[in-house]
């Protein structure tokens, strides 16, 4: 069990657990590239093997049988027991091993929350995992060693490998597993010698022999794989989208959903002057994307175009592997949460400096005011500087950027117009002011910030962080004033347009604010229980993020339906949000949906910040953020639509925002702001 003072594994690990740190690659965050079926026969003869090891099981080359069925109180292995125990025919290894490969996705996710749990592994947004610092570890035989688990393991594992040491029967498995998944090149440096000697250990032992080869035969086999009965992809017909009732709102994950539910989880749409664009929208293919996008998909291609606007290359959404993952790990703590609760101070002081010029009577351009108010607050807090002259032309530019490489839906060149320019320029001097103020006297005692992170990394590193790529690094926090604030902008419309709902907001607001400005751990789940759910409501129907780009890098089977190496897909990532097998009644804004035992947004379904390895690196400070702004805005003011009969109209390029017409009157100015 876990040491909670000292954070050690003093627990010894079963062989499902030390497969995975065995397979664990560090310098990725995720698993070394086994392909999933190779991956789930592997994780399910570990479990074989452990119940044999445990005498629950035997196995030998012939035959698999039940020795004994009392429960191990392991929930990874005794799901699987009691299936064998259950069938009244018996099999041998490779039938159950077949039979039972489906139940890997879920052994690999006990194991990995078990390993978490020890303080083995530490796990990271979009499905990352690294080892945590640990003092010791104890072998099976309660042996203790300095290293890390998987220091360990593979140090232990190496000597059999390198020397003439006589593996114990556990280790064989091990070595026969690893070996079966063809991963062994990539931890050691193997010599001829050495990969007789893993053949040798590998048919040492009976137990070992008859997993591993029932593995290997159904790796082998390609009628598992399902490739040959794939299903045609249907095609919309052009006329069925332009009919389609959410086309007049631009209701992006509505669209996709009602599609998904004529069409299909997967489907393509041909516009009349562009290429094939295939759509994955649905509950299970956001989970296979969740899990196996990284191996199969890559986001390199559609971001090259807008790469080149900025002069860079190997920008963080372009890229993927080891050096997206090593680019997050260094941009994290800048996007934290932790960090955004160590300014709470200076981000309440900017957000009532905003709000004092509000007058009672006044109405305020919903989106550019949203956009206006979250920029005063980012600038400042995240660079140091003050950018409201510019961010207006930034933003633009960035639209225009994306409208045009991205979504495609106008032609090059409307980057390039004379109106450009400016914004253009603005680029340039966003940076120039992030530099002037980031000298070593000037940042002397000053909070560190992400422009701090990024300009260190090029200091210290740059060929990875180089010139070339800062000008889009130093402004990119600046543009999620058009993220984060048309976030901002859905929020308001949805409190302002449900009054019920913002009076008992602005009842958080005064508990939480009741003796004075709140630090970071007021901001509990209970303390504002409403408030967070209603963000959640709000994420839901309203993402601004609808959909992600990527293409095909290896051919992969979804959901019955192949996708060919080269293909451009859209992942509509929130359609769920639209399905009423998901969330029931979707369009109804109901914030009671988070709640037990409905606890809707507990599903693969709910993605408003996208999925894996590209996950929004920023989204526990954009839910912070937001949440700060709700609360001051209901605690001082009473917000209102304005006509009040105005119907909420969506902008969806580059992504969704508020309609420009959308505005708010200040109808009442609850409380005087401090000076």
């Amino acid at each position: 069990m876990a040491d909670s003072t000292e954070g050690l594994a003093s627990q010894s690990l079963t062989l499902p657990e030390e497969l995975i740190l065995m397979l664990l690659n560090e310098e990725t965050g995720y698993f070394h590239q086994v392909q999933g079926w190779e991956l789930n026969c592997a994780v399910v003869g570990a479990v074989l093997a452990e119940l044999s090891l445990l005498e629950r099981i035997d196995t030998d080359m012939e035959s698999l049988l039940l020795v004994d069925r009392t429960e191990t109180g392991n929930p990874a292995l005794d799901p699987i027991l009691k299936e064998i125990a259950d069938e009244p025919v018996r099999h041998n290894a490779q039938y159950w091993i077949e039979r039972l490969a489906a139940h890997a996705d879920s052994i690999i996710d006990l194991t990995l929350d078990r390993l978490v749990d020890l303080k083995i592994l530490k796990h990271h947004d979009g499905d990352f995992w690294t080892l945590a610092p640990t003092s010791r570890y104890s072998d099976q035989y309660g042996h203790l060693d300095d290293d890390t688990p998987d220091q360990f393991i593979k140090t232990r594992i190496s000597v059999y490998i390198f020397t003439e040491a006589i593996p114990d029967p556990r280790d064989i498995i091990i070595i026969c597993l690893v070996n079966t998944c063809d991963v062994f090149r990539f931890i050691f440096d193997l010599d001829d010698e050495a990969e007789e000697r893993i053949t040798f250990i590998c048919r040492m032992d009976l137990i070992g022999r008859s997993i591993a080869d029932a593995v290997e035969a159904n790796i082998a086999s390609p009628l598992l794989r399902h490739a040959a009965f794939t299903k045609k992809i249907p095609v919309v017909p052009w006329h069925k989208l332009l009919l389609n009732r959410h086309m007049r709102d631009r209701n992006i994950p509505g669209i996709c959903a009602g599609l998904a539910q004529e069409y299909g989880p997967v489907f393509q749409i041909r516009p009349p002057f562009g290429e094939t664009v295939t759509f994955l929208a649905g509950a299970a293919t956001n989970r296979w994307l969740h899990r196996n996008g990284r191996m199969y998909l890559r986001s390199k291609d559609y971001f090259t175009d807008v790469e080149k606007v900025y002069g860079a290359s190997g920008l963080i959404p372009s890229l993927d592997g080891a050096d997206h993952f090593r680019q997050r790990k260094a941009m994290q703590p800048g996007y934290s949460r932790e960090r955004l609760e160590g300014e709470l101070d200076a981000l309440y002081g900017h957000i009532r400096a905003f709000m004092a010029d509000w007058k009672v009577g006044s109405t305020l351009p919903g989106t550019a005011t949203c956009r206006l108010m979250v920029n005063a607050q980012i600038a400042p807090v995240i660079l140091s500087i003050e950018a409201q002259d510019i961010v207006e032309d930034l933003i633009k530019f960035k639209e225009r950027a994306l409208t045009t490489h991205v979504a495609r839906v106008l032609p090059k060149f409307m980057l390039h117009t004379p109106g450009m320019k400016k914004p253009a320029r603005a680029i340039e001097v966003a940076v120039q002011r992030i530099l002037n103020v980031h000298t070593p006297a000037q940042r002397s005692g000053c909070p560190r910030t992400l422009a701090d992170d990024m300009l260190s990394l090029h200091a210290s590193d740059p060929q990875f962080l180089p010139e070339s790529n800062m000008a889009f690094y130093l402004s990119a926090p600046m543009l999620a004033s058009m993220y984060l604030g048309d976030a901002l902008g859905f929020g308001l419309y949805a409190m302002a347009s449900q009054p019920e709902l913002y009076r008992r907001i602005r009842g958080e607001a005064d508990a939480l604010f009741a003796d004075g400005d709140p630090d970071g751990a007021a901001y509990t789940k209970s303390a504002l229980d409403v408030t967070n759910r209603f963000i959640m409501e709000c994420m839901r129907m309203y993402p601004v993020v609808p959909a992600s780009i990527r293409n095909v890098m290896n051919s992969c089977v979804i959901e019955g339906y192949q996708l060919p190496v080269g293909a451009r897909i859209v992942i509509a990532q929130t359609a769920p949000h639209y399905m009423s097998d998901v969330f029931p009644e979707p369009y109804k804004f109901d914030i009671d949906r988070y709640l037990p035992p409905r606890n809707e947004h507990r599903s693969p379904g709910y993605a408003p910040y996208g999925l894996g390895t590209h996950m929004c690196l920023g989204f526990r400070w954009m839910e912070m953020q937001l949440t700060v702004n709700l609360l001051m805005i209901a605690r001082y003011f009473t917000l209102e639509v304005s006509p009040k009969n105005y119907k909420l109209r969506i902008n969806p390029f580059p992504s969704m925002s508020p309609n420009r017409k959308l505005k708010f009157r200040v109808a009442e100015q609850a409380r005087e702001l401090p000076v």
